[in-house]
């Protein structure tokens, strides 16, 4: 079983930048970081896979960073360049294989189904 914590919500004005971090027990292969603002689904953001391929939703491309910590197990994410659209609750997820992705007309996309653990989430607030 693996557990994840979130830290580092808060709010922040439109421009600014905060810094999330997933603290994980036990062993983790894929992670990775979701988020569901209020009336939303719950999107994929960004993953990373344990050959440190990265995947970022095209709405976060240039702004958010995935790394992860493999000494201290610590997933993170770097935001910048914050807008109010990013206000919204946001979840770690971790899995046991390697990443997937997956593409419609829409574009490509993280599946939630392929993680099977998820942390409680933490709000993230941007004001205009």
């Amino acid at each position: 079983q693996v557990q994840l914590v979130e830290s580092g919500g808060g709010s922040v004005q439109a421009g600014g930048s905060l810094r999330l971090s997933c603290g994980a027990s036990g062993d983790t292969y894929s992670m990775g970081w979701f988020r569901q603002a209020p009336g939303n689904e719950r999107e994929g953001v960004a993953g990373i896979d344990t050959d440190g391929s990265i995947f970022y939703a095209r709405s976060i491309q240039g702004r958010f960073t995935i790394s992860k910590d493999n000494a201290k197990n610590t997933l993170h994410l770097q935001m910048n360049s914050l807008k109010p659209e990013d206000t919204a609750m946001y979840y770690c997820a971790a899995g046991g294989g390697h990443l997937m992705t997956a593409c419609n007309g829409g574009g490509c996309y993280l599946p939630r189904n392929q993680f099977e653990y998820w942390g409680q989430g933490i709000l993230v607030t941007v004001s205009s």
